[in-house]
């Protein structure tokens, strides 16, 4: 009889703890949103080419770090704001 882990208990063993919830939504909504803007930006400003994707890329090179910073910078007034005009649950 061989000794196994499940693996959903495999799978909750690689994931983060609970206080790093904020930085992960910042990380994830960072990159998402810095790729779309880039994808939407680069395509405006300079066409839809065979260079858009490198130039996409080399653009979203700065912009993903930039936008990290600013939405853990921005969270706490966002969280305010957001309380301001709705119900919190709870």
């Amino acid at each position: 009889m061989e000794d196994k882990i499940p693996p959903l208990r495999v799978a909750r063993s690689r994931k983060l703890p609970p206080r790093a919830v904020p930085i992960a939504f910042a990380f994830f909504m960072s990159a998402i949103m810095a790729f779309l803007m880039c994808c939407v930006i680069v395509g405006v400003n300079t066409g839809f080419d065979t260079g858009y994707p490198a130039r996409v890329l080399s653009t979203y090179v700065l912009a993903m770090p930039v936008a990290f910073l600013c939405v853990l910078t921005i969270r706490p007034l966002v969280l305010k704001l957001v309380g301001a005009v709705c119900r919190m649950p709870g």
